[in-house]
């Protein structure tokens, strides 16, 4: 039995692993459990690169968030956010763009604890507690308790969240859902684990992540460009994520030799018609 410690709040299964928590422990936070640790190490051993395409996840969602700024979007919907760590999108956005106002969405009551204990005071960001598979009532609550104005456009973030979404859900009616109840002028950011290189390796990987809260499923390029339906994909298109607007020498000093296929992650960001 793990013990429990006192920012975790009572109705979190701390026995049982957690995707938001083992992606905490990726970029080295420190809020996640002994089980989440256990199984992010297990992870590992099917995919040792796991901690560098956590980061480059993390670097995508940066320069998404900071090309939006500069194309004039001033406030964010960030689904599945996670626990707060270094690069938030509220951080970089603020350091684009002067008044940007942030609403992080997540269905973990860990990561909306800490979001909302670390995040409390700090201007123009809202936390909620809501799961991003019920566009409607997230839009509704976005609206009245986060402060977004769906008159404007809005920059929706989807950044590693779809691959836990099953398919028996309609990932791409989803997002067709919050593209509907944004404005023409709204932009989409999406990355996702793809299972075109390496699907005896993403089998594997999948296979440890049903042991989480959220099992989690790759797809493949096709599958994923669909999901930009009604969006006009901004250059350079749905690409492999490190080659989404690089940082200048990124490509020359990456740590896996820009290898794609030991990324397997694709992502692109899109503009609403």
């Amino acid at each position: 039995m793990q013990h429990r410690p006192a920012w975790a709040p009572d109705e979190v299964d701390i026995e049982r692993p957690s995707v938001a928590r083992m992606y905490d422990w990726f970029l080295g936070g420190s809020h996640n459990f002994a089980c989440d640790r256990a199984l992010a190490e297990q992870a590992m051993r099917v995919f040792p690169d796991a901690p560098y395409v956590v980061r480059a996840n993390r670097s995508f969602l940066g320069r998404a968030v900071t090309a939006l700024c500069e194309l004039g979007i001033d406030q964010f919907l960030d689904l599945g956010s996670g626990i707060p760590t270094v690069g938030n999108v509220h951080e970089v956005a603020s350091a684009a763009r002067a008044g940007v106002r942030t609403v992080y969405v997540d269905a973990d009551p860990v990561a909306v604890a800490h979001a909302s204990a670390l995040l409390s005071g700090t201007p123009s960001v809202s936390v909620l507690h809501a799961d991003l598979r019920d566009p409607e009532a997230v839009l509704r609550d976005a609206v009245r308790a986060g402060g977004l104005d769906l008159t404007r456009p809005v920059g929706v973030l989807l950044v590693s969240v779809l691959p836990f979404v099953p398919d028996s859900d309609d990932p791409a009616g989803i997002v067709a859902s919050y593209r509907d109840g944004t404005v023409s002028g709204s932009y989409l950011a999406i990355s996702h684990g793809t299972n075109d290189y390496k699907p005896k390796v993403v089998g594997e990987i999948e296979d440890v992540y049903a042991r989480t809260t959220q099992p989690g499923v790759f797809r493949g390029a096709a599958e994923v460009g669909r999901m930009f339906a009604g969006y006009e994909l901004l250059e350079p298109g749905l690409v492999d994520l490190i080659h989404w607007r690089p940082e200048p020498g990124a490509i020359e000093s990456d740590p896996l030799g820009a290898d794609v296929a030991r990324y397997s992650l694709i992502g692109g960001v899109g503009r609403r018609v």
